[in-house]
């Protein structure tokens, strides 16, 4: 029996819901990198950063190939570029809109102004 799609989105955003992974996605987007740029980019243990590779890889955000003796990891789509500049356009709209509603706050909390 399959999942339905609103099921299998979550466990996406779900998978997607790591900050080491995130950074993963993040240096991932200039191209495939290998296992050592990516330790010496994330201030991560290797066996850390080696179980959040596991994790992106078995839900198929990224790929893994060998290069000579290098493992290499690359985004296995770009859309999740795509993805993450959603989100950071998303998030900038968010953190506008709070603060704009900070200093609206800020405005009405002062003596003699209306609400």
């Amino acid at each position: 029996m399959s999942v339905p799609l609103y099921q299998a989105k979550a466990e996406m955003f779900r998978t997607l819901g790591h900050p080491v992974r995130i950074r993963v996605l993040e240096l991932l987007q200039d191209g495939p990198r290998p296992v050592r740029d990516l330790l010496a980019e994330i201030d991560v243990e290797a066996s850390n950063l080696s179980q959040q590779l596991a994790v992106l890889r078995r839900v198929g955000i990224v790929v893994s190939f060998r290069e000579g003796s290098l493992v290499m990891y690359a985004l296995s789509t770009p859309d999740v570029a795509d993805l993450l500049a959603a989100g950071r356009r998303i998030l900038g709209a968010v953190l506008t809109d709070r603060d704009g509603l900070l200093v609206e706050l800020r405005a009405q909390n002062r003596p003699g102004a209306r609400t």
